[in-house]
């Protein structure tokens, strides 16, 4: 017991609970102050790599060849409106959506443009490649400040991360997707998984075949009798925060909803195969039944697989774009997010979930001589729906090759004031980091213009 410490009790989350323990804030309390969102939970889709505005959102009929591209455009259902011509489902279902056509982070660089979009701060220094979390910038991703902002009192977490963490072709972890200055119970959970693959599974939700729930039980009633040695040795603010990771990871074993939350086998064929087969596909539905589990946030990000092309990663088309859109990238997209909103809708929940499509900046006005085009932060196209939001309307102009913007320019951290509104959070919120020091949670402006 005492070499094995809890993990020897079976009540081990190590590779997503958040460790180490909570500075004391004594005195010091996080100041909610309520909005009159409509949304109880949220699911962010992040294309990570940079979709090309100009194929997606933002057609570009009458633009040069070279501005186009080889994607033409069709008309949606809500008159005037074009998106892209390999998005025909999403087309259809443009009365639902509010895309905003005037996003910019002045960011050509994925790790600091990332970092800006998942946080509503601007790294510094802008336009750095391959950095790593780590103060100055660690600002809380939404994630992490609902975590701290609605703790969640049994059960899963408020937010999780899947089906990875984001991340550069060199290995570096971006920053923005933890709890930073809040310390890492804030970090939103991560659940590593493949739920397209034949073995896919959550570890972390797996007994060993020896341990039934009876003996986690018993096991638990160990650790309580290991605590008190330690409550009664003056350490009593580490005792409760180690008490606290150890009763969240025994409610999420314990519990047949929490496990039951990731089992895509209890979903009928018919819906799998409405998301598609893909990795994105069955994460979309995954983070369905995760909100439906009472989870607030889920994050999915682009999987990121071994086999992806190093000249052309994920959304990353530097190189021979029309093949990757045609073939890789956008049907799949199509697929999964009109899938996913015709589920929220059909169970009766889009009109509180709110879901977010989005990436850390799009893609260069210009093709370039290898067929694709490179990093674009002056300007790109985000996508809206449910949980409040005003669907049918286009908010924002970018100029005519879609280069900057011309109205409405949406900057991060108004795009985090809405996200954080639409939740019921005001932007003038304040929250305290580990130091004690008061903080609002954004200081953007909500978009009033796409609420409904």
């Amino acid at each position: 017991m005492r070499i094995g410490g809890i993990g020897a009790c079976g009540l081990s989350l190590s590779h997503l609970m958040p460790q180490g323990t909570a500075l004391a804030r004594e005195g010091l309390q996080d100041q909610i102050r309520a909005s009159a969102g409509r949304a109880k939970s949220c699911i962010v889709l992040f294309l990570m790599g940079g979709p090309p505005q100009h194929s997606t959102w933002d057609p570009k009929p009458d633009a040069p060849q070279e501005v186009r591209g080889q994607i033409g455009s069709i008309p949606t259902i809500v008159p005037g409106v074009h998106y892209g011509e390999l998005m025909p489902k999403l087309a259809m279902r443009a009365d639902r959506l509010a895309v905003l056509r005037a996003v910019s982070t002045n960011d050509n660089a994925h790790s600091s443009s990332g970092y800006y979009m998942l946080t509503g701060r601007p790294h510094a220094p802008m336009n750095a490649e391959n950095v790593n979390p780590g103060a100055p910038n660690d600002w809380p991703n939404w994630g992490a400040l609902l975590q701290r902002l609605s703790p969640p009192a049994r059960g899963l977490p408020t937010s999780v991360r899947l089906p990875h963490h984001i991340f550069n072709t060199d290995g570096s972890t971006w920053p923005g997707q933890d709890g930073g200055m809040l310390g890492r119970p804030a970090d939103p959970w991560l659940f590593r998984c493949a739920p397209a693959s034949p073995d896919y599974r959550i570890a972390e939700f797996q007994l060993p075949e020896d341990i039934s729930l009876g003996r986690l039980s018993l096991r638990r009633d160990l650790v309580r009798t290991m605590e008190r040695p330690l409550s009664a040795a003056n350490e009593v603010s580490i005792a409760k925060a180690f008490g606290e990771q150890q009763q969240r990871a025994y409610d999420v074993l314990s519990s047949a909803t929490s496990r039951g939350a990731f089992d895509l086998s209890s979903e009928s064929v018919e819906t799998r195969l409405r998301y598609g087969t893909t990795q994105f596909g069955q994460s979309c539905l995954l983070a369905r039944r995760l909100i439906e589990a009472d989870v607030k946030l889920v994050q999915v990000n682009w999987y990121r697989g071994p086999d992806e092309p190093t000249d052309n990663p994920c959304w990353d088309s530097h190189t021979n774009e029309t093949h990757r859109l045609k073939n890789v990238l956008i049907p799949p997209t199509d697929d999964a997010v009109s899938a996913l909103l015709d589920d929220l809708a059909d169970r009766g929940l889009l009109e509180e979930t709110l879901v977010v499509c989005m990436s850390e900046f799009g893609r260069s006005p210009r093709m370039n001589l290898s067929g694709g085009r490179d990093h674009w932060g002056a300007v790109f196209s985000i996508a809206l729906a449910g949980g409040g939001i005003q669907g049918g309307t286009v908010y924002g102009a970018s100029d005519e090759i879609g280069a900057f913007p011309k109205s409405g320019r949406v900057g991060p951290e108004d795009l985090t004031a809405t996200i954080l509104h639409c939740l019921g959070i005001a932007p003038e919120t304040l929250f305290h980091d580990l130091q004690g020091r008061p903080h609002a949670v954004t200081n953007g402006q909500v978009i009033q213009s796409i609420l409904a």
